[in-house]
């Protein structure tokens, strides 16, 4: 098949496309890289956030988009899968409807089923949006709420939903916001990952903690809370902990800045680890953030439990935290579980062949 993948988030279509290459199948990645981080892609599509930058951007759109057609399969990252107006992106979205086989809409973050599904019906004890019956307050949550609901991109969501050919949600949070309102072409498929072929653990003499920070969205995925957690406990056990920050670097430098770490910190209020968090836990690196039951349960893991989950508060990590560093006969096997989980349930060129099934079965 043909396939084209529009749009990055954490490296998701760049790994997919890398398991449906090995598969057999043409795969292009459109992309601008997901801003700074700069993943890899096959047609670089960047803005620069200027009157001219966008000018520039949409030429070169326009330059491209006869190269995207008869595709067999086009997936795209978002409902927003380019930097535009949602008004301006639902013609392109007809364009390529209109002249490739079939559309799949990936639920990998945020859009209007999750922002409203969290807001107004709370399936989940908690959320980006959400703690118990009470909505978070904090500036991001509620502009993304001003951003998605009663908009244009509620409307241009809604419209794709309604009309692609399926729905890929990468998340267990993700599939509960898009069940309900398309049962029979919402799927959920875990996030793919390259293993690495050797696994050397690091023999540190204190517990490496890693903590990827991102300036503009700290607060509201919960880093704050979890580096003051960290922080505290290495205040009172300064012998015993060392904290490695990564803030707001491209992908290559993250990568290196984990690579030698014992524990990652990520995603306080996520039920599901997500790439970064996978990345880490395939190189034996112990994740503590999102991993609830549900979780397991649509994975039908029954064994693995090697996430150390965490409630979304200040007291639930530092509690975490602490006693993984009273009792470091843990950790070892934990990072086998770790090891063990990616390769079970997120290997790529796997992810890659559920991908392949879920096309051909929603294309009939």
């Amino acid at each position: 098949m043909r396939i084209l993948l529009i749009g990055e988030y954490s490296n998701v279509h760049a790994t997919l496309a890398k398991g449906l290459k090995e598969l057999g199948h043409q795969v292009t990645v459109l992309s601008n890289g997901d801003f700074w981080k700069d993943y890899p892609r096959d047609i670089a599509l960047d803005r620069i956030p200027t009157k001219w930058g966008g000018i520039k951007y949409l030429f070169r759109l326009l330059t491209i988009l006869p190269k995207l057609r008869h595709y067999n399969v086009v997936q795209l990252i978002n409902p927003m899968f380019l930097e535009l107006k949602a008004k301006r992106i639902l013609p392109v979205y007809k364009y390529l409807r209109r002249h490739n086989g079939k559309v799949f809409l990936g639920a990998y973050g945020m859009d209007y089923y999750w922002v409203n599904t969290c807001c107004e019906n709370k399936p989940l004890r908690y959320s980006d949006f959400n703690i118990g019956d009470h909505l978070r307050t904090d500036e991001e949550a509620l502009r993304e709420k001003q951003d998605w609901i009663g908009t244009d991109k509620e409307r241009l969501n809604k419209s794709i939903a309604k009309d692609c050919d399926g729905i890929v949600a990468g998340l267990y949070e993700y599939w509960v916001c898009y069940h309900p309102f398309y049962k029979e072409k919402t799927t959920y498929i875990p996030y793919p990952i390259v293993l690495p072929d050797i696994h050397k653990f690091p023999n540190n003499d204190k517990l490496k903690l890693f903590i990827g920070i991102n300036r503009e969205r700290n607060s509201y995925k919960g880093t704050d809370i979890m580096l003051a957690a960290a922080e505290d406990v290495q205040r009172d056990y300064p012998d015993k902990i060392e904290i490695i920050k990564a803030e707001s670097v491209p992908f290559k430098e993250y990568q290196f800045l984990m690579d030698h770490c014992d524990v990652i910190l990520d995603q306080l209020y996520s039920y599901t680890p997500a790439m970064n968090a996978l990345l880490a836990m395939s190189k034996g690196i112990i994740c503590i953030g999102g991993g609830e039951e549900e979780s397991y349960d649509i994975l039908g893991e029954k064994t693995l439990r090697p996430i150390i989950n965490v409630e979304p508060s200040y007291e639930s990590v530092y509690q975490e935290l602490e006693q993984l560093v009273l009792h470091p006969e843990r950790i070892q096997e934990l990072k086998r579980q770790s090891i063990e989980y990616v390769k079970r349930h997120h290997d790529y060129l796997k992810v890659a062949q559920q991908y392949l099934d879920f096309y051909k079965k929603q294309t009939g």
